[in-house]
């Protein structure tokens, strides 16, 4: 990543954006489909929309693996939720359905959900399986990205 730029992939639309360090990135949209770039959402993805957004983004992703009936999943998602509101533009967050996307569950060994993978530069930076309260998600978040 750029001191000048980071490069962040829109939620939307999935184009390439570029983001001068001098400008506020929670206000930025992207240039292709003029949405905002952050919705202080987590984003639903698919194979394809997790692959670009953990390879191209400069920024960590944030990745929970769950499924509809999971209980604990369910019971962790407001949690997954706020951090996205509370953390974004510093990181982004996906949910990856693994009844949904069973090939992405696959290529990373998902055993368990919810299983939370935090990816940097496209590497799998962090991962714990099991479902966490806001306290212990946001612990777990900022000790793996050293803050």
């Amino acid at each position: 990543m750029s001191a000048e730029s980071r490069h962040v992939v829109c939620p939307h639309c999935d184009g390439m954006n570029r983001i001068p360090a001098d400008r506020r990135a929670t206000a930025a949209r992207c240039g292709h489909c003029h949405a905002p770039l952050f919705t202080g959402t987590p984003i639903a993805a698919d194979e394809a929309k997790f692959t670009r957004h953990v390879a191209r983004n400069d920024i960590p992703v944030l990745v929970d693996f769950w499924a509809a009936w999971c209980g604990p999943c369910r019971a962790m998602a407001p949690a997954f939720e706020r951090l996205a509101a509370e953390m974004e533009p510093d990181i982004r967050l996906l949910k990856v359905d693994v009844d949904a996307q069973p090939a992405v569950a696959a290529r990373y060994g998902i055993r368990s959900i919810p299983t939370l993978i935090l990816f940097r530069a496209g590497a799998v930076a962090a991962q714990a399986a099991g479902a966490m309260d806001a306290r212990g998600l946001h612990a777990w978040v900022h000790q793996h990205l050293g803050r």
